[in-house]
């Protein structure tokens, strides 16, 4: 009878989507840069993530740590064509707290290691019962947590290298409800999933500076396979709809979840027009098209079961401005625009995703307490937009139309480094 169909998605502890999954936003003053100079700004500890090159130009050891705050508007307004009775879920996002960990230290004048521990991947939605889609998703929780070391080398005046591992722990948990009303008239019941695995990749990078305050960044980041295998575990499930789920060996079958972190290219400029006045530029590729996410849930009608159903992803560009001013000589004025393309065509998106292109605007500011700390305060807004859904995966699922209107991320942040030479140079 049923044929499952809906699922992943997805919270991290940290943010928001970049052209998908993966997040600029790492509790870090790139916030207010909108990510600008990611590959060749090379100023603080997390460059160990964004170019492990730029370790190498950092004076001394250093540690950076940072707090952000997430709050979301990503409600669903359902329109004509819904056939399930329901309201509209509420905001599955809301307000998200985050941190990000990342230390430098230096083994000799041209050598650096570092190590991170991070969450840029991933994105978690909790809709209020009863809502339209409940037979799509009702909790999705995809969280993939990093832990980075790196190295770093400076060939000479002008070229550095650099790489590091990522170790990331992915965990998801995802529910939906099931559609006993389709026979009886009797309450929903509910199917569940939770799998906890480890996956494994790295990032490599080049930094170039043919001349001081001018520098070019590349970095590559590698594909991580996360292999989710789950069992559903299935509850209130009522007359003819439990004994077709039986009779169709669905309700003990393991699921395949695998999906991809897409690999990634990076490449970036920065430079200083004056003592005062830096640009950064920044174009990026995604290759989502690899993501292999599936969605799971009770769909379809009484013939052909099926465990999952496959999105057509697509791969999504990248592109950000920033400016960097010094007010005083103690404070640092940031400011970004970047634009992201699309992970999903309107007619792919699903109620579990609802992603779309991202226009973000940064703002900050950093503060030179003493030569030895830096503190760093931004804000950024990721706009999403309206984001049309048009879903109809049979009777048991139900016709969910409608929009995410004006969908929205505020991100607050602040940082510090502590270390001779922090800040930004």
């Amino acid at each position: 009878m049923a044929r499952v169909v809906c699922l992943v998605v997805l919270l991290s502890e940290s943010e928001t989507w970049a052209g998908g999954l993966s997040l600029y936003e790492i509790a870090t003053a790139d916030v207010g840069l909108a990510s600008a100079g990611w590959a060749a700004r090379a100023q603080d500890p997390a460059t160990l993530l964004k170019n492990p090159a730029g370790m190498s130009r950092l004076t001394g050891n250093q540690f950076q740590a940072g707090a952000q705050l997430l709050q979301a508007g990503i409600g669903f307004s359902p329109s004509a064509g819904t056939t399930v009775d329901g309201n509209s879920g509420g905001n599955p996002v809301g307000v998200l707290p985050s941190m990000s960990l990342f230390y430098v230290h230096g083994l000799g004048e041209d050598v650096k290691v570092g190590l991170g521990v991070f969450s840029n991947f991933g994105l978690g939605m909790s809709y209020n019962s009863g809502w339209v889609g409940r037979y799509y998703a009702q909790e999705n929780t995809l969280i993939g947590i990093s832990i980075m070391p790196g190295l770093s080398y400076r060939i000479n005046d002008k070229f550095s290298i650099g790489a590091a591992a990522n170790v990331m722990i992915g965990y998801l948990n995802y529910s939906a409800a099931v559609n006993n009303r389709a026979f009886l008239n009797v309450p929903d019941g509910n199917m569940q999933m939770t799998d906890t695995t480890v996956g494994a990749g790295g990032n490599v990078g080049i930094l170039f500076e043919p001349r001081t305050g001018t520098r070019f960044g590349v970095t590559y980041y590698s594909q991580i396979k996360l292999n989710f295998g789950a069992t559903p575990t299935f509850t209130n499930l009522t007359g003819p709809l439990g004994t077709a789920l039986q009779n169709n060996g669905l309700l003990n079958r393991t699921l395949d979840l695998g999906m991809t972190v897409p690999q990634s290219v990076m490449v970036s400029s920065y430079h200083e027009f004056t003592d005062r006045w830096a640009m950064m530029l920044d174009f990026g590729w995604q290759d989502w098209s690899q993501f292999g996410k599936v969605d799971v849930g009770v769909t379809g009608g009484n013939a052909t079961p099926s465990l999952t159903t496959a999105i057509n992803y697509q791969d999504t560009f990248h592109v950000a401005l920033g400016n960097r001013y010094r007010l005083a000589e103690a404070w640092l004025l940031n400011s970004g625009f970047a634009w992201d393309s699309s992970m999903l065509k309107d007619q792919d998106r699903t109620v579990t995703l609802p992603i779309g292109q991202q226009f973000r605007f940064g703002l900050g500011a950093e503060w030179q307490a003493n030569p030895k700390l830096n503190v760093a305060f931004s804000y950024e807004l990721a706009y999403g937009g309206d984001l049309p859904v048009n879903q109809n995966r049979g009777p048991l699922a139900g016709a969910v139309v409608g929009q995410f209107p004006g969908t929205y991320i505020n991100f607050f942040q602040v940082s510090f480094i502590w270390g001779k030479g922090a800040g930004a140079a």
